[in-house]
């Protein structure tokens, strides 16, 4: 694992950093540094143009579909200084990191020529079809039906847990396109248009009030016959880079926030004397000793994709990463609840102004009666869940990395 990044690639932070110190407010990044709720408002509308007329958004994309054409060292240097300073870096999450790539990927010209730029400049929302209420982690046996009527794919089905499904312009949408196929083989991955008849979106009410999540009934629904990505029946290959993109953008930035919180864990342990505890010690010590192992595990997954290599144990590493960081999490956010003790149950521990960083996430209602750190423990509690379950995350090491036999039918 090289652990030296090339002198052409530390050119390349200077400019990133050169150009976030004149693009971001003047104090970011500093200690102390606040906005106002106007302010920060006025910040998240017009951020993702100032990003677009940078050219950063989707910036390792080829120059003719709108990107800079980074090289993957030049992206994860443009990731970790955004990270460093933690400033947003996409217009559209389901966008530009999943759909996006995707499109790129397995799409056909004409798909990259009319979908690609409206996700480059914002004006097209997204969000995601594939869970549905009987098919999660066996992603492969959904019942969502599309039957090719002319020119168009008529769509019959429900999803579920559809992040921004109110917001979307399309949804990238797992169906079924051939009933008599094996349940693998005849999936399709269409690019399906969510203001049309026939397309309810529910909101699922979540207990802080907010309906961050979706339900969408698909009922005799539209989609042009040229929005199939990758080919018919071809969508669980398809599915998986998707997934691949989702997993694997932050393997050398992923890390920070849980140094962040890590900081503010032994903050909190210092001041109301719990670290003189020796349990509450070693369990920090473990917490940071893992955040160091994500992050020396992110360069050798970097080091190995630069080099070309097929290192067993790196694939092994990729499969595990969620997994890992998942878990890890979550014992961290127990650790938290033991140091602040019956104190945390009250709306005003934890640190001030918000700031935890898990809790700051999209949806999130600031009205609700709990403090950030107590929101942060909350969300830990899904991430074992979300983007593939540890269960499921420990099946495909088992049988795909380390060859061991697939789990009975």
């Amino acid at each position: 694992m090289d652990l030296t990044y090339p002198a052409d690639a530390e050119a390349f932070r200077s400019e990133i950093r050169s150009w976030l110190h004149d693009h971001l407010p003047a104090g970011w990044g500093e200690p102390g540094f606040e906005m106002t709720a106007e302010e920060r408002t006025a910040f998240n509308e017009q951020w993702p143009a100032t990003l677009h007329e940078g050219g950063w958004i989707c910036a390792t994309w080829p120059a003719e579909y709108g990107g800079k054409g980074l090289s993957t060292m030049q992206g994860v240097v443009l990731a970790e200084e955004f990270a460093r300073l933690k400033a947003p870096l996409r217009a559209d999450f389901f966008g530009d990191t999943l759909v996006g790539p995707t499109i790129l990927q397995w799409g056909t010209e004409a798909q990259k020529r009319y979908f690609l730029p409206r996700i480059l400049n914002g004006t097209m929302a997204w969000c995601q079809g594939f869970s549905e209420p009987n098919s999660g982690s066996d992603l492969a046996s959904l019942s969502t039906t599309a039957e090719l009527d002319g020119e168009e794919w008529v769509i019959n089905g429900q999803k579920v847990w559809t992040t921004q499904g109110y917001h979307a312009d399309y949804c990238f949408l797992l169906t079924r396109t051939d009933p008599q196929a094996p349940k693998h083989q005849g999936i399709s991955y269409l690019l399906v248009p969510m203001k049309q008849p026939g397309v309810e979106v529910r909101g699922i009410t979540q207990p802080d009030g907010t309906a961050e999540f979706c339900e969408v009934f698909f009922t005799e629904a539209r989609c042009p016959k040229d929005n199939v990505v990758g080919g018919v029946n071809n969508g669980w290959k398809v599915a998986n880079s998707t997934l691949a993109f989702e997993r694997g953008m932050s393997a050398t930035t992923g890390y920070r926030r849980f140094e962040e919180e890590y900081r503010l864990m032994v903050e909190a342990a210092t001041a109301n004397g719990a670290v003189d505890d020796p349990m509450i010690r070693q369990r920090l010590v473990q917490y940071y000793t893992k955040i160091q192992i994500l992050r020396i595990n992110g360069l050798r997954s970097l080091s190995a994709t630069l080099s070309g290599a097929r290192d067993p144990g790196v694939a092994a590493l990729g499969a595990g990463n969620k997994m890992f960081w998942s878990e890890m999490h979550q014992r961290a956010m127990e650790l938290c609840l033991d140091i602040y003790g019956p104190a945390a149950m009250l709306v005003d521990t934890g640190p001030a102004g918000g700031s935890w960083p898990a809790s700051n996430r999209i949806g999130r209602r600031p009205t609700y009666p709990v403090s950030p750190m107590i929101s942060a423990f909350f969300f830990s509690r899904s991430e074992t869940i979300w983007g593939g379950t540890s269960q499921i995350q420990r099946n495909i090491v088992g049988e795909r990395v380390l060859g061991l036999p697939k789990e009975p039918s």
